[in-house]
C-alpha cells in the first residue's frame, strides 16, 4: 500500500469540478424514495430462508424486568453488559431465528467484514478468543454472535423468530406493553430498542420490477437452494445461468466475485462505483496476541477510532498509527506526512486544505489501483470512484477487480443514472436489454427513512404520543439514548449518539452506559426516567452546532445512504451523529463525565 504514489500527479481544481459533476448526475428529486418497500407483492423478498425449525408457540402473556428489542451486536452487547452488572431477568426478542443481526441475514457468498477482526469482534478479552486472521468472514461473525449469547445465557427466556409490532407504555404499572406479530403482551419495565441501521432490506423503484418472470432474490436472503454452495462459493447452480446483480456497494463487491466464477454469463449493473482497496489479509501472530496486555481490546478499538477521526496521537508502547496495517489508516498516514512537511502552527485554513489534498491523493491511489489491476480500459474509467474517502463505504477486496478480466462478466454502467427498466426477460439500460435468467438485488439496506419505519414497529408513550408524530421532523433526545414522553426507554444507535466505522465500538459504549443507569435506578428505586425538555433541547443544539465533519456529512458526497441520498433534508441534521463523523471519541468521554458526575444531570426520575 504505496501512500506517496499520487503525491504530486494531481489537479486539485480538475478534482474539484469532476466530483461536482459526478456528484450533481446522479443526484434525485426522489431522494430515498426512489427506493421501494419490501411489503405487499414484493413482501416475499423477506421470507427467512436460513430457519430450520420454525417456532411453534403460545402468546405469552409475561413480565421481565428488562426486554432488549435487536439480537444484533448491539442487542448481545446490551444483554452482556446488562449481565455483567448483575441484571438477571432480561428478554431478547428478536425476528431472526438466531441471534446475529445484520450477520444472521447476510451470509450471501463472500460476505466478510472489511474491519479488522481484533477491533470489530466485541468482547475477545471476556470470551478469551482470539480470530484466527486479521479479517473475519460472515460465518465467523455469526459464530461469535452465538459465542456471546451462550456465554451471557442470552438463549435464555429469548424470544427469537419473533418480531415486534407496537410498544405502548402503561402509566399506571409503570410499564411497557410490547405487541408482537406472534400475539404476545410482554411487559417490560426497562426496553433497549437495538433496532441496528441495517436490518430493513430495499429495493430500487425501477420501473417493471414486478414484470420479471425470471428467478430473484435479495443479498440478504441469499437463495443457496437455487445457486448452489454457500458462503464460501461453489456455487455449481450457476452454471448454466446469465446472473443480473444491481448494485456495487459493499455487497457487490464481496459476492460479485463468486458469481462471475460460477455463472455462464454475469452482468454488473453499476450506478456508482464503489472505491476498492487491496485487503492485504493475513494470519494472526500468534506470539502478538501473547504479548496483548488487559485491557488491550478497548484501547485498539479507541485507537482506531482516533485515527479515523484524525484525533490520532497517543503514543506508548506502539504508536496508534504503526500498529494497523490496513486501507482505513492510509489517510491518516498521509495527512501527518503532509502537516510534518507543512512545518508547526500551522492555520486552520492551511490545515482544511492539507485534509483535502490529503484525500485526494488517497482516492488518486484507488484510482491508480483500478488502472493496475483491470485489462480494459473502458471498464476501468467506469470502475473508478470520483468523490472524497468515505463518501461512500469504503470496501478492501482482493477478488472484485480482476473479475472484470473474465470473458463471461461485463460492467453495464449507467452513467450515474441507473437502471431504465426491468422486462420479463431482464434488464434495461440505455435502451439495451440484457436478459437474465436469475436477477440479484445489491441494493442495502434502509438507513436515511424514518426511524420506526426501519424499526418496523412504533412507540406510543405518555398520553398517547407517537415516537413517529414526535420525530417527524427529525430525533429528539438526550445523548441519542432518551427521548421524553418515552419513560424507561433506551434507543442504541448512532443518530444524535456516536459515528465510527467501527460500529460495535458504539454499540458498546452505548450498552455499557445503559447498564450503569439502570442498575442505578434500581438501587435507588427509580420506577421512572425520562429527560427534561431542557436537556433534550440543549443536546439538540450541540448536535447542530457541531458541523457534520469529513465528507460524508456535507453536500459535496456522491448520493448515498451517508447522506440521504444528497437530499438537504433538514431531518438530516437532526438525526446526524453527535460531532459528525470526527465525534465518537468526544462523545464516550460526554456519557463517561455524566456517569461520574453521578446525580444524571437532564434526566427526570420518580
Amino acid at each position: 500500500m504505496s501512500t506517496h504514489a499520487a503525491r504530486e500527479n494531481f489537479d486539485p481544481e480538475f478534482l474539484r469540478r469532476k466530483y461536482a459533476e459526478e456528484r450533481d448526475k446522479r443526484l434525485r428529486p426522489d431522494g430515498n424514495q426512489q427506493y421501494q418497500e419490501m411489503k405487499g407483492e414484493f413482501s416475499y423478498f423477506l421470507e427467512d430462508p436460513y430457519v430450520e425449525t420454525p417456532i411453534d408457540r403460545a402468546p405469552l402473556e409475561d413480565e421481565v424486568e428488562v426486554a432488549i428489542i435487536g439480537g444484533g451486536l448491539g442487542g448481545l452487547l446490551a444483554g452482556a453488559r446488562l449481565r455483567e452488572a448483575g441484571i438477571e431477568d432480561i428478554r431478547m426478542i428478536e425476528k431472526g431465528a438466531d441471534f446475529g443481526g445484520t450477520w444472521y441475514w447476510n451470509r450471501y457468498p463472500g460476505a466478510a467484514c472489511d474491519i479488522e477482526a481484533y477491533t470489530y469482534l466485541p468482547l475477545l478479552e471476556e470470551l478469551n478468543y482470539m480470530p484466527p486472521r486479521k479479517f473475519c468472514d460472515a460465518p465467523e461473525i455469526l459464530a461469535h454472535c452465538r459465542r456471546i449469547a451462550e456465554h451471557y445465557r442470552l438463549y435464555d427466556n429469548a424470544c427469537l423468530q419473533t418480531e415486534v409490532k407496537k410498544m405502548v407504555w402503561d402509566e399506571s404499572a409503570r410499564r411497557w406493553i410490547i405487541h408482537t406479530d406472534r400475539n404476545d403482551k410482554i411487559r417490560a419495565r426497562f426496553v433497549i430498542m437495538v433496532n441496528g441501521p441495517l436490518n430493513r432490506p430495499k429495493l430500487p423503484g425501477i420501473p417493471g420490477i414486478s414484470n420479471f418472470k425470471g428467478h430473484t432474490f435479495h443479498t440478504s436472503r441469499w437463495d443457496y437452494r437455487y445457486t448452489g454452495g454457500d458462503a464460501h462459493g461453489n456455487l455449481t447452480g450457476l452454471r448454466d445461468k446469465r446472473v443480473g446483480i444491481i448494485g456495487t456497494g459493499a455487497t457487490a463487491v464481496q459476492c460479485v466475485s463468486y458469481l462471475g466464477e460460477w455463472a455462464k454469463q454475469l452482468y454488473v449493473f453499476q450506478r456508482t462505483p464503489s472505491g476498492v482497496d487491496p485487503r492485504n489479509d493475513h494470519p494472526t501472530d500468534m506470539n502478538w496476541a501473547a504479548s496483548l496486555k488487559p485491557g488491550w481490546q478497548k484501547q485498539r478499538q479507541k485507537d482506531f477510532t482516533a485515527i479515523l477521526t484524525g484525533r490520532g496521537g497517543r503514543r506508548g508502547e506502539i504508536d496508534q498509527l504503526d500498529q494497523f496495517d490496513d486501507a482505513w489508516v492510509e489517510m491518516g498516514k498521509i495527512y501527518r506526512r503532509r502537516m510534518r512537511e507543512a512545518g508547526k502552527d500551522v492555520p486552520r485554513e492551511k490545515v482544511l486544505e492539507i485534509f483535502e489534498l490529503s484525500n485526494f491523493e488517497k482516492m488518486e491511489n484507488i484510482r491508480r489501483r483500478v488502472d493496475e489491476i483491470v485489462k480494459d480500459k473502458e471498464t476501468a474509467e467506469a470502475l473508478k470512484p470520483w468523490y472524497a474517502f468515505m463518501c461512500k463505504r469504503p470496501c478492501l477486496d482482493d477478488r472484485y477487480l480482476p473479475t472484470f478480466n473474465r470473458p463471461n462478466v461485463k460492467l453495464v454502467d449507467t452513467k450515474g443514472k441507473g437502471v431504465e427498466r426491468i422486462t420479463e426477460k431482464g434488464v434495461v439500460v440505455e435502451g439495451v436489454e440484457y436478459e437474465v435468467d436469475c436477477l440479484i438485488f445489491a441494493t442495502g439496506f434502509e438507513v436515511g427513512t424514518d426511524y420506526t419505519r426501519r424499526a418496523g414497529y412504533d412507540l406510543i408513550g405518555v398520553g398517547g404520543q407517537s415516537l413517529e408524530e414526535k420525530w417527524k421532523d427529525g430525533m429528539v433526545t438526550l445523548f441519542g439514548i432518551h427521548s421524553r414522553g418515552f419513560p424507561n426507554c433506551f434507543i442504541v444507535g448512532n443518530g444524535q449518539a456516536s459515528f465510527t466505522a467501527n460500529y460495535p465500538d458504539g454499540l458498546d459504549e452505548g450498552a455499557k452506559h445503559i447498564a450503569h443507569l439502570i442498575t442505578q435506578f434500581e438501587e435507588r428505586g427509580i420506577t421512572k426516567v425520562e429527560p427534561t425538555a431542557e436537556a433534550e433541547k440543549a443536546w439538540a443544539a450541540e448536535v447542530l452546532g457541531t458541523k457534520a465533519s469529513g465528507p460524508q456529512g456535507g453536500a459535496g458526497c456522491t448520493p448515498g445512504y451517508y447522506n440521504l441520498e444528497g437530499q438537504h433534508d433538514p431531518r438530516a441534521r437532526r438525526n446526524q451523529p453527535f460531532g459528525g463523523m470526527m465525534g465518537a471519541n468526544a462523545y464516550f468521554e460526554r456519557l463517561e463525565a455524566f456517569r461520574a458526575a453521578g446525580d444524571m444531570p437532564g434526566l427526570e426520575l420518580s
